[in-house]
């Protein structure tokens, strides 16, 4: 009995032949089977040789012949033979598993490898199962049957794994995603080639924007057909899509190649945030957090929650300071527009017209000081003296930091001008000499209060001098008498006062200020006094002054008071002037290099001079000197002494000497080169 358990498609044409009724197949060339069909030659001998009998395609292994031979076929009862053969795309490959089922002898093979080997002559029916990985891509796997006694029955399957223990290979990606994006619909068709896994679960697709992640558009279920069409937001924005594929073991594939999609711009921006209402005055301020994609934004009030509202002002900030009238309701809300005029959802506030504002915080505090006030004054911003009612607050507390706890109120006496700018405010009623620190707010109508300024510390004034002076000393000099003395420890000094006093007859002594003295720039603790040193004695006294103008006199029994001897630097020869040629002048006391000038007015004499000649006193040989060769021309108005050096005292004198070498006229002058500290 043959039993044939399904119908063998036939894939070429066949031909009936009344001769011995065999069937007779086209040349096995010209039979094509679609993968993953399989193609069947069917051989009358056990050796699969000469031309097959007949070729056909099989969609499964899967027969049972009996003690017959196989269907639409004549074969003999006995010792015939069957091939299947099939290739076909594995996609990722993984873990397979082969089951064969004969009597009688069967060979598997993967690639030309032999993998399953039944091939005996059996009674009954044998079977044997075998795991394994079959790489990537395509395969070819090829079944050989034997039938060579009794009954004849072959069936195979090769099916994949997909316990997830074992299945640990992911499908393959999807491939040729293609993105089309319908402008009317707004919506986005996706079609992609279906993927060649054996073990394939099915699709899900993924979205993002450029900045964003991956987020899954295709819903909780698996998509079981390569085609999906999404509603990505109307934003204007460009969507990437991507697809990846799941095999039945849950693994997800990599994405696809990305494709894009530029929809259109149907959705408005978001809400602002942060929306607050803040009255300040007669008006309110309204601010609220940007909005990444606004053009501009809308402000609206209105007198109730419900409405009706009135659109006050569009703009490209993100405040706005409508008029609101004082200690009343009103309600605002605020929305955003993109550039292409779609409006986004409103925020909403509501401002309740009580001005809880303080002011703008007074700044850049300064101070005037006196001996009997301190004037302190600061800038403010905003025109907030503007506003009726407005004032300033002025504090003041003990020492060099602001205490807030010691804080004291100033009241103000003139000049106390207070304006739109800032303000002035004397105190009359500090304490003396010491040291304080002032701060000042600002008060609008409503009462509120900035909060205090940066603290201004002040050294108050006084009427009392300071101390005397230590350290005082008098050092005679070359070019003058060098005075010097301790800093003054009082903390208010703003300067020194230098004396030089000379003994009268009657004991007495008469006080110079800053007689013949001399400051310097590098230090403040020493002054130069005197112009030529010529033996002279004088009294010194020096004292502080502070910023008041305090300071006390060289008559005080307590300010010390030093004598001090000039050297005496004068050449010992004496030149006794004759000078009728016209006027001189010099300079007697200088930093700078000593010089001479005249003129030749007197025509009787000047006509007579062939030249000039200039000397200088050398102290060491104890004569003058020429300080040039020869003379100089007769036409020579003026002379200075390039090799002067500071700290010593010059004596010089010019003749004017006609063409015999007697002198037509002889002037004697000094110039004290004073090295000023």
């Amino acid at each position: 009995m043959m039993t044939r358990t399904r119908l063998i498609a036939l894939a070429a044409t066949t031909a009936l032949a009344a001769a011995g009724g065999l069937v007779t197949a086209t040349p096995a060339a010209a039979v094509t089977c679609t993968s993953p069909v399989w193609k069947a030659q069917f051989f009358a001998n056990t050796s699969f040789s000469g031309t097959p009998k007949r070729t056909a395609c099989d969609s499964a292994i899967s027969e049972n012949y009996g003690s017959g031979d196989p269907a639409g076929v004549t074969l003999p009862k006995d010792n015939f033979s069957i091939r299947w053969s099939v290739t076909r795309d594995f996609g990722s490959g993984g873990p397979f598993r082969l089951s064969a089922a004969t009597q009688d002898g069967m060979r598997v093979y993967v690639d030309g490898v032999r993998k399953i080997d039944l091939w005996k002559n059996v009674s009954t029916t044998v079977r044997k199962t075998l795991d394994l990985t079959i790489p990537a891509g395509k395969h070819t796997l090829r079944v050989d049957y034997v039938a060579w006694t009794g009954n004849a029955n072959a069936a195979f399957t090769y099916t994949p794994r997909t316990e997830a223990a074992v299945d640990t290979v992911k499908p393959l990606a999807p491939a040729t995603l293609a993105a089309s994006y319908d402008r009317n619909t707004a919506k986005t068709t996706l079609r992609w080639a279906a993927n060649k896994e054996m073990d394939l679960a099915g699709y899900r697709v993924y979205r993002r924007l450029s900045t964003t992640q991956w987020a899954k558009v295709s819903g909780t279920s698996l998509l079981t057909s390569p085609v999906f069409i999404d509603t990505p937001p109307a934003t204007g924005e460009t969507f990437l899509y991507e697809v990846r594929a799941v095999d039945k073991a849950g693994r997800e594939s990599a994405g696809s190649p990305d494709m894009n999609a530029t929809t259109v711009d149907r959705t408005g921006p978001v809400a602002p945030t942060g929306l607050t209402a803040v009255t300040d005055g007669w008006w309110t301020k309204l601010s609220w957090q940007p909005v990444s994609d606004a053009a501009q934004y809308e402000v609206y009030s209105a007198p109730a929650a419900t409405g009706p509202f009135t659109l006050l002002y569009t703009t490209t900030f993100t405040s706005y300071g409508p008029d609101a009238p004082p200690n009343t309701t009103r309600y605002y809300r605020v929305r955003a527009l993109d550039a292409t005029g779609n409006p986004g959802a409103y925020a909403t506030a509501t401002g309740d017209g009580v001005d809880r504002t303080p002011p703008p915080t007074p700044h850049h505090l300064t101070s005037e000081v006196g001996a009997n006030f301190t004037e302190v004054s600061w800038r403010q911003t905003d025109d907030f003296f503007e506003e009726s009612g407005a004032a300033y607050h002025v504090y003041r507390s003990p020492g060099k930091t602001l205490d807030p706890a010691a804080l004291t109120r100033v009241t103000c006496t003139e000049p106390s001008d207070q304006n739109t700018d800032g303000g002035v405010c004397r105190d009359l009623d500090m304490p003396a000499g010491t040291y304080v620190t002032y701060a000042v707010t600002s008060v609008d109508r409503a009462g509120n209060e900035s909060t205090l300024s940066a603290p201004l510390v002040v050294r108050t004034g006084d009427h009392v001098a300071p101390g005397p002076l230590t350290g005082v000393k008098a050092t005679p000099r070359a070019d003058g008498v060098l005075l010097s003395w301790d800093a003054s420890s009082d903390d208010d000094v703003d300067g020194y006062r230098v004396y030089a006093g000379v003994k009268e007859a009657d004991g007495s002594v008469t006080w110079t200020l800053n007689s013949q003295c001399t400051d310097g720039t590098s230090d403040p603790l020493a002054i130069l006094c005197g112009d030529l040193p010529d033996g002279e004695t004088y009294l010194y006294a020096v004292v502080a002054k502070d910023r008041w103008t305090n300071y006390l006199h060289p008559r005080d029994p307590n300010v010390p008071v030093l004598e001090g001897t000039e050297l005496d630097v004068r050449p010992t020869t004496t030149v006794t002037p004759d000078w009728k040629l016209g006027v001189l002048s010099w300079n007697s006391v200088s930093t700078s290099a000593p010089f001479v000038r005249w003129s030749c007015d007197n025509t009787a004499l000047c006509d007579t001079v062939t030249g000039y000649r200039i000397n200088r006193w050398n102290p060491t040989t104890e004569t003058y000197e020429p300080r040039h060769d020869g003379l100089l021309p007769a036409d020579t108005r003026t002379w200075t002494d390039t090799t002067a050096t500071k700290g010593t005292s010059y004596f010089y004198t010019l003749q004017a000497v006609r063409a015999d070498g007697s002198v037509a006229g002889t002037y004697a002058w000094d110039c004290v080169v004073q090295n000023r500290v």
